[in-house]
């Protein structure tokens, strides 16, 4: 199985705006032979629309992949995303990786994608289907509880059906994946944790009479850098914390270059293939952050898919 270590959002500490800010990093990738590029839907946040940044990407780069890490479902229409997403393969051609999410980490932007109440869960499911039937028939009609649908299209149709991929750790959204989806993109979880992980996926994809491609698990790791401000780790920290108050925050967050190869080893171990590396602090420079990735993890690739 093929490592494949990729770069998420990188926080700025000060510069021009996300806007010169993510030519620069897309150029960068592009130059590196760097994997791939995800970004986060954060509407609150001073960041590029995950779709807008991915349309801008496609049109500077010819093999950098392009991902969402991840996009909320819930809250829009699902045909529009089909749409998005099918006019985004036709701009890059087998480079487009989206990976969906039930809801916002960040609690300012929970707001933003409004859903009945107590009918999330079901929202998403229904709203994947029809992604899924969307990009990959010529034609749907649907009539759920949501969404109805008839004789509808999206074009260009994808010539090869998109991967969807979902976020999540809880039981119920493991299992999801596994009946509905084609990979898993974890956050905030252990090796351990990603391992049990990929059981509970692979057990439900087997009920379900479906099989997940064994490349298909992968992760977020959030990196303290070498040379971070103590505020600033402690700053990263406590947002760990706040979304995983059972467990040491530490253990989720790699100090240092030698503990995030370690991290990621580990990850291997237990079955995970796909990294997404992310500053957990900002950072002075998009270069200065890629010359310590392509140096520290650059040869790791190779080294794991051997």
């Amino acid at each position: 199985m093929k490592v494949r270590i990729g770069i998420g959002s990188l926080p700025l500490a000060s510069g021009p705006g996300p806007g010169p800010e993510l030519a620069e990093l897309i150029d960068e990738l592009e130059t590196r032979d760097i994997d791939s590029l995800w970004l986060a839907d954060t509407a609150s946040a001073p960041t590029i629309d995950p779709v807008v940044g991915m349309a801008f990407a496609a049109g500077r780069t010819r093999n950098l992949k392009l991902g969402t890490g991840v996009l909320v479902l819930p809250g829009r229409n699902p045909a529009l995303v089909a749409a998005q997403l099918a006019s985004l393969a036709a701009l890059a051609p087998r480079r487009i990786l989206p990976a969906f999410g039930v809801r916002s980490a960040t609690p300012a932007d929970r707001g933003l994608y409004p859903v009945p109440d107590g009918a999330r869960a079901a929202l998403f499911d229904e709203a994947l289907t029809v992604v899924r039937r969307l990009l990959s028939e010529p034609r749907v009609t649907h009539h759920g509880r949501f969404f109805h649908l008839d004789d509808a299209s999206v074009a260009p149709l994808p010539s090869r059906p998109l991967d969807l991929w979902l976020g999540g750790r809880a039981p119920a959204g493991l299992r999801r994946i596994g009946r509905l989806a084609d990979g898993w993109l974890g956050s905030v979880v252990t090796p351990a944790e990603a391992g049990d992980a990929r059981a509970e996926i692979e057990r439900a994809a087997e009920e379900a009479g479906r099989e997940i491609e064994q490349d298909h698990y992968g992760t977020n790791i959030a990196v303290v850098p070498p040379g971070a401000a103590d505020s600033d780790v402690d700053a990263a920290l406590a947002r760990v914390a706040r979304r995983r108050s059972d467990i040491d925050p530490a253990l989720l967050v790699p100090r240092g270059w030698d503990e995030t190869r370690e991290q990621v080893r580990r990850f291997v171990e237990v079955g995970l293939t796909k990294f997404v590396i992310r500053p957990a602090v900002p950072i002075a420079s998009w270069r200065g952050f890629l010359d310590q990735f392509s140096a520290e993890l650059g040869g790791l690739e190779a080294e794991l898919s051997s």
